[in-house]
């Protein structure tokens, strides 16, 4: 290797050193994650275990293994799932170590442009061009919701002209939720006030894909809100929450849009900051340690972090719910991996889905344990991801549940391909939104 080569490694490696070396050397390689992590399961390859990965940051950071060559694919592979955390007796921050890693590898491969792949490219392109932008989302939100009101996506389907161009976009596209009409949207900054006596003002994290693709969900959640004694206010100049950015690496764009989303919501005065997406929701709780090196925005950030909540956690506490009407058969519910390893919201849902009236909850095996959604990574590593959720579906036919719930979007569409690959015709997957919209006569 030549000596400029070598000082360009030795840069990337040092930086790795500097963001990860000291979480990485917490673990102390006892194994307690190795049950905990699905991909561990599922490849049965100790590289793909957290301990695994750990070791591998770790070596890297000392210059003894290539980033690319070496590390690069160990950490693609990862859900980012966090289970690990949870499972570990000494609190290794593994959450950290692993967007270190990513930063760096991404670091390294937009500036050695030879390194990066056209789907790094295009990956890059779709973040930095679309998900920051609201108006080009809901543009194909609305473009959707068109396609598939002229019928245009049944002709699609029998063609399966999407498969032809990815077959994981094409069987995504065909369970996609239908699109409500734009006529619905709420508009930011829309004040929505509360139904009877206002208990407080929460302002309303839309995110990205719900506001694209999931908008009923949204203007069901604020309606929730607001029966329970919320007036709802949608801030406007708030974007994407960068969790995509951040798990792919790009963690000064994940601080831009971090910092937008500080500032719309620091000036509403609101009591709380609610959100419905586990995914986004998980970030936005970590906005203090992307700042935690940041003088200028360290406070601001941690005063955000303080005041976000998930909208489940908002219901139990005002609650109870107005319930109406009674719901016909069994639900069970599939964690979303970041509301309950990130933020540690799990008996929240579950004590909103028991009290639905005439409902019977069955607790799903393995409810805890990550679906294989992961963000983007069923698109990009698409027969990994299915390997996990045909398992995953297996335990959802013990429970004998027709609906299946979750609390993230991108669970709720794993969850809705893992019911068409099963054959389980007589079972739907929903976000727990709209049960509790539907139990309270809320259309």
């Amino acid at each position: 290797m030549s000596k400029s080569g070598y000082n360009q490694d030795h840069k990337y490696a040092s930086l790795l050193h500097d963001l990860s070396y000291e979480a990485a050397n917490m673990c102390v390689q006892c194994g307690y994650c190795l049950p905990a992590c699905p991909t561990y399961e599922s490849m049965g390859n100790e590289a793909q275990s957290p301990r695994g990965r750990i070791n591998l940051v770790k070596m890297a950071a000392e210059g003894k293994i290539d980033l690319q060559q070496d590390l690069a694919e160990p950490i693609d592979l990862c859900l980012g799932c966090r289970a690990c955390e949870v499972a570990c007796p000494v609190n290794v921050p593994y959450g950290q170590i692993y967007e270190a890693a990513k930063e760096v590898i991404t670091l390294q491969q937009k500036e050695e442009q030879k390194k990066r792949t056209a789907g790094m490219k295009i990956r890059d392109q779709v973040l930095n061009n679309v998900f920051p932008h609201q108006n080009r989302l809901r543009f194909l939100g609305n473009a959707t919701w068109l396609y598939q009101k002229t019928g245009v996506n049944k002709l699609a389907h029998k063609l399966k002209i999407v498969n032809k161009v990815s077959e994981p976009m094409g069987q995504f596209e065909k369970i996609l939720p239908l699109v409500e009409s734009p006529s619905k949207r709420y508009k930011f900054g829309d004040v929505f006030p509360s139904s009877g006596s206002k208990k407080m003002t929460v302002a309303f994290f839309p995110g990205c894909i719900m506001d694209a693709m999931m908008s009923k969900v949204n203007r069901l959640t604020i309606e929730l809100l607001q029966s329970v004694g919320c007036e709802v206010f949608i801030p406007k100049g708030q974007n994407c929450c960068g969790a995509l950015h951040a798990h792919q690496g790009s963690m000064e764009e994940a601080r831009k849009l971090a910092k937008a989303n500080i500032e719309a919501f620091e000036s509403s005065g609101a009591d709380y900051f609610i959100n419905n997406a586990g995914g986004c929701g998980a970030i936005l709780r970590e906005y203090g340690h992307l700042f935690k090196e940041d003088v200028e925005w360290r406070a601001r950030a941690q005063a955000f972090v303080e005041k976000t909540r998930d909208i489940t956690e908002v219901l139990v506490e005002l609650g109870p719910l107005p319930f109406k009407k009674d719901w016909d058969g069994v639900i069970t519910y599939q964690d979303s991996c970041h509301l309950r390893n990130v933020q540690g919201v799990y008996e929240q849902p579950r004590e909103l889905l028991r009290s639905v009236p005439g409902a019977t909850f069955s607790e799903m095996e393995g409810s805890d344990r990550c679906c294989a959604s992961g963000g983007i990574y069923n698109l990009i590593h698409f027969e990994e991801s299915m390997k996990i959720l045909d398992d995953k579906m297996v335990k959802a036919k013990e429970t004998r549940a027709q609906t299946i719930v979750t609390t993230n979007p991108g669970c709720l569409l794993q969850m809705k391909l893992g019911v068409e690959r099963s054959g389980l015709e007589q079972t739907q997957a929903l976000h727990i939104v709209e049960v509790l919209a539907e139990a309270c006569d809320i259309q």
